[in-house]
């Protein structure tokens, strides 16, 4: 015992440290205190790196770890988002059989008749704002909403820990398959951890119950299976994860070289067969998954809401924010209404050159043009909410670039915000935030590329 103590003295009192902040992180933090948001957040990064840089190879002590700090969060109320409101929304008018995406809460509140328990704390709880939009979150989301209402259908607490522990459990998915893939790819399976152990996973999914989590076991689970050649399951796991958040669409094009230029003895022709079957799958899934809710109403909200993401809502963005300000000088007003209009395009433009000009055909490969074309996206969008990080930042750790993390780090600058009563941006804030973001970026890109190129000098 004495020598476990010896060898393990520091990273004890790392653990114990961590506790703490996430204790105080999960039960006693006001989000207008952005001082000690910081002072918390700053602390458990550079804890949890000297945890990981201490035990690297001990894999089930760092296990452990991950999961005693997600157990920490299982019966707080989440303190940095209102969304959790909304979710438990759905799963109880689902429960009700009412399809949450053919009604708006304020109008269930307005004409005082809602179907379910606690409805004015829930409305009041997600917002005006959330609740005077249609729901924009696809089926499998709507089907953990509904696992919590089924359990706890008459307790808001107990919903949020339903909810917590399906990601805790998404998250020792991502664990175990993560590990699989990494060591498939020859990549050390301690890299999992800067995933699982990174206190902005652990505080923004975990502790804010965003289901990015879930999306995320489902993505790495595909790639998995993908690895192994098992193309028919990840399409349907690939469908999975769209259905839980839409994002995963965006890698669809993606897949071309790893179809076309794989290594085997069979025809183009068979592999272009292949190719159509993958894309045919996952889109015959997803349109299962989403059958149930299928309407011409249902089409016609659906799309307004995903609409308004890109024509209406701005938070945290980088480029487009750029674009804003060269507006205002040259026409006068915000031209939100054009230019969201527009950088889809340019996103999906992006994404075809990747696609077609950038080397892909292995697994690492496909991972790392799935990040680049990911964090295009986000740099070009009008809102960029701190969770949506959380792909790019597991896609990372299978590759050589590592913005990510230092951009998950960063990301606590966006909620300077909530110090406003009226939840107003500070863009020196924001800017301090993509600059390091960019310069990261940039300089890794320079890095990597010489590397690459210096190889095939030498080779």
């Amino acid at each position: 015992m004495i020598q476990l103590w010896k060898y393990h003295k520091f990273s004890i009192l790392f653990v114990i440290a961590c506790t703490l902040f996430y204790w105080s992180f999960a039960y006693q933090l006001e989000r207008t205190d952005f001082i000690k948001m910081f002072g918390l957040w700053a602390g458990l990064f550079l804890l949890s790196y000297q945890i990981i840089k201490i035990n690297p190879n001990n894999i089930k002590f760092l296990a452990v770890l991950a999961l005693l700090f997600r157990v920490i969060f299982l019966f707080a109320i989440p303190n940095l988002s209102q969304d959790f409101y909304r979710f438990i929304w759905d799963g109880r008018m689902l429960l009700e059989g009412f399809n949450p995406y053919l009604s708006l809460p304020e109008n269930w509140i307005s004409q005082s008749n809602a179907p379910i328990a606690q409805a004015q704390e829930l409305y009041d709880g997600m917002g005006t704002l959330n609740g005077s939009h249609f729901t924009n979150y696809p089926p499998v989301s709507q089907f953990c909403y509904l696992i919590a209402a089924v359990f706890t259908g008459n307790s808001i607490w107990g919903s949020a820990i339903v909810l917590r522990l399906l990601i805790i459990l998404a998250d020792i998915g991502t664990f175990f398959v993560g590990r699989k893939l990494l060591q498939r790819l020859h990549i050390p399976e301690n890299k999992i951890f800067w995933y699982l152990l990174n206190p902005f996973i652990i505080i923004e999914l975990t502790g804010n119950l965003h289901f990015e989590a879930v999306m995320i076991f489902f993505i790495i689970l595909s790639l998995y299976l993908l690895q192994k050649r098992y193309w028919y399951w990840a399409a349907i796991t690939l469908a999975f994860s769209v259905s839980v958040k839409l994002i995963p669409l965006l890698f669809l094009p993606l897949f071309f070289q790893n179809f076309i230029l794989e290594k085997n003895t069979s025809s183009l022709f068979n592999r272009f067969l292949k190719l159509i079957g993958f894309y045919s799958i996952v889109i015959i899934t997803t349109i299962l998954l989403f059958a149930p809710f299928l309407s011409s109403e249902f089409v016609s909200n659906f799309s307004k809401t995903i609409s308004l993401w890109f024509q209406n809502f701005e938070f945290n963005a980088s480029i487009y924010y750029i674009i804003r300000w060269i507006g205002y000088q040259t026409i006068g007003w915000n031209i939100i209404g054009t230019v969201g209009k527009i950088l889809p395009l340019v996103t999906i433009g992006i994404l075809l050159l990747l696609t077609f000009l950038r080397k892909n055909k292995d697994t690492t490969q496909l991972i790392t043009v799935m990040m680049i074309g990911i964090c295009s996206y986000y740099f070009l969008s009008t809102t960029v909410h701190p969770w949506y990080i959380a792909v790019p930042l597991v896609l990372c750790i299978f590759t050589k670039y590592k913005f990510p993390i230092w951009w998950s780090f960063i990301i606590i600058c966006s909620y300077t915000a909530y110090i406003n009563p009226d939840f107003k941006e500070n863009l020196w804030f924001v800017t301090l935030e993509y600059s390091t973001v960019f310069a990261i970026f940039i300089f890794e890109v320079i890095k990597n590329t010489s590397r690459v190129s210096l190889k095939s000098i030498y080779n």
